[in-house]
């Protein structure tokens, strides 16, 4: 059965409050990856957030930039998803404006029949108690949903 994951991509670009920084951080951002039967990666384009260059995503967490490619018609939108989903599952996702990664686990996990998994909806960090709060979404089945809190203590290095 294949895998889904959301993974983080590295950008070449900055983000532009680090700009002014001798040695600014890489920005990341989120994509959502299948994983083949045999465990390989299934390739796939993904637009970074940020500076909207185009990445082919090789690997978990690795992806090459296709140079000169700042747009491509066959990327998948928010929009394309929602049209595989049924309505009341588009709605929650849409209520809680997730990212087009979250929209993408969402419709794996209903297209596998993969019923009890989940799709993180938001979280917030505590900073008095060092712990992160949120909801998920648990999809049980073809029309079953479920919207649930979860906390989980951070691990403090």
């Amino acid at each position: 059965m294949p895998t889904g994951l959301k993974n983080l991509i590295t950008c070449r670009c900055t983000l532009p409050q680090f700009k002014r920084m001798e040695t600014p951080p890489r920005h990341q951002f989120v994509v959502f990856s299948v994983l083949d039967d045999s465990g390989e990666m299934m390739s796939k384009f993904a637009q970074c957030n940020n500076c909207g260059v185009i990445h082919r995503v090789i690997d978990i967490c690795r992806s090459e930039v296709m140079m000169g490619r700042e747009g491509m018609n066959s990327l998948i939108t928010i929009e394309d998803v929602k049209a595989c989903l049924p309505p009341k599952l588009a709605g929650i996702l849409e209520a809680n404006d997730v990212d087009l990664p979250s929209w993408e686990f969402a419709k794996f996990i209903y297209q596998n029949a993969q019923w009890g998994s989940f799709v993180v909806l938001s979280t917030d960090e505590d900073a008095d108690t060092g712990s992160r709060e949120g909801k998920y979404l648990r999809i049980l089945g073809e029309n079953m949903y479920s919207v649930e809190n979860f906390t989980r203590e951070e691990i403090v290095k």
